[in-house]
C-alpha cells in the first residue's frame, strides 16, 4: 500500500507537465486528460522497478497515447460524417484557457496555431512537439514515432516550416475577433439561421463538457449546419467576455455564472466552440465581461 502511494505521489508530481504535454499535442483540454488518465492506468499496470526517471517514463507512454489518439482522429476525419459534413477532428480548433493552458502554450503557440498544429500528420506533430517544445532529443524521439532518428528529425523539420510559414496570431486584431463574436451572439437571440451560417467556417466543431450536456447542450456538434441550429434562437444572457485573456463568451442566469463559451476563430468565421459548465473549471477561470 505505501508502494502504491508513493507512487500516486510520484505520478501527481508529474500531472501538470504530463497534461501540457498532451494538450501540447492534442489541442483538446478533455482529450488531454484522457491520455494523462490513460497514462495513469498503465502505470498501475506495470512494474516500473527499474525504471530511473519515472517523469521521462510517463512523458513517453503519455506521446504514445496521444499519437494513437492522433491517428484515430485522422481515421475518423477520413471517414464520411453523413449530413453534418466532415472536416477537422473532433476537437479541432478548440482549447482550454485555464492556468496550465497559459503555461503549456505562452511560447507563442496560441489558439490560432491550435488549427495550423492540426494539419501537421500524427508522426510530425508529436516529433515536432516534443523535440521544440520540450526539447527532447530525436534518439529518444524516434522510439515513439517507430522512426530512425534521423527520420524524426525530418518529421520535426518539416512541421516547424509549416508552423513557421504561418502568421497566424490569436491576439491579432481582438477587435475584429470582438465583432464576429458580437455578431454570433446577436444571430443566435435573433434566431437568424442564415446569419449564423455565414459567421461559422465549414469546418466547425463544438463540444461540450458534461456538465454542459446535463444543461442541454449537446456533446459534439459538427458543421454549419449543425451548429447552428444548436445555438439559433439561444444566447439569451450570454456576453462577451475574456476568460483568463482571451476573448469568448460567458453565459449567466439569475445573476450568476451558467457557463462559458471558449471560442476559436479562423480568419472571421468561427471554427471552435468548447461550452464549460464544470464548476471546477469555471472556479479556476479569470472571467472578465467586455463593456
Amino acid at each position: 500500500m505505501d508502494e502504491k502511494k508513493i507512487l500516486a505521489g510520484q505520478f501527481e508530481a508529474n500531472r501538470a507537465h504530463l497534461r501540457a504535454v498532451a494538450f501540447r499535442m492534442l489541442g483538446s483540454r478533455a482529450e488531454a486528460e484522457d491520455a494523462v488518465q490513460e497514462a495513469w492506468l498503465r502505470l498501475n499496470r506495470t512494474d516500473v522497478g527499474d525504471v530511473e526517471n519515472l517523469g521521462g517514463w510517463l512523458r513517453t507512454v503519455v506521446a504514445r497515447i496521444c499519437l494513437d489518439m492522433l491517428r484515430s482522429r485522422k481515421l475518423r476525419r477520413e471517414e464520411p460524417m453523413g449530413d453534418v459534413g466532415s472536416g477537422l477532428p473532433s476537437d479541432a480548433g478548440t482549447a482550454s484557457y485555464d492556468p496550465e493552458y497559459q503555461l503549456a502554450m505562452a511560447d507563442s503557440v496560441g489558439l490560432a496555431m491550435l488549427v495550423v498544429l492540426e494539419t501537421l500528420g500524427p508522426a510530425e506533430r508529436v516529433a515536432f512537439v516534443l523535440h521544440d517544445m520540450f526539447d527532447l532529443p530525436f534518439d529518444d524521439i524516434a522510439p515513439i514515432v517507430g522512426r530512425t532518428a534521423d527520420a524524426t528529425r525530418k518529421l520535426a523539420s518539416r512541421a516547424r516550416q509549416r508552423v513557421q510559414g504561418t502568421s497566424v496570431s490569436p491576439e491579432a486584431d481582438r477587435a475584429r475577433q470582438r465583432r464576429v463574436i458580437e455578431a454570433f451572439l446577436a444571430a443566435s437571440r435573433d434566431g437568424n439561421f442564415g446569419a449564423l451560417l455565414s459567421i461559422l467556417d465549414p469546418d466547425v466543431v463544438f463540444r461540450a463538457d458534461e456538465a454542459a450536456t446535463r444543461l442541454g447542450s449537446e456533446a459534439e456538434l459538427r458543421g454549419p449546419e449543425a451548429v447552428a441550429g444548436h445555438f439559433q434562437g439561444r444566447a439569451h444572457g450570454a456576453k462577451p467576455a475574456t476568460l483568463d485573456g482571451a476573448l469568448g463568451v460567458l453565459v449567466e442566469a439569475g445573476g450568476k455564472t451558467l457557463l462559458v463559451l471558449r471560442v476559436t476563430l479562423k480568419g472571421d468565421r468561427i471554427i471552435g466552440i468548447e461550452a464549460v459548465a464544470d464548476r471546477e473549471s469555471l472556479a479556476d477561470l479569470k472571467v472578465a465581461v467586455l463593456d
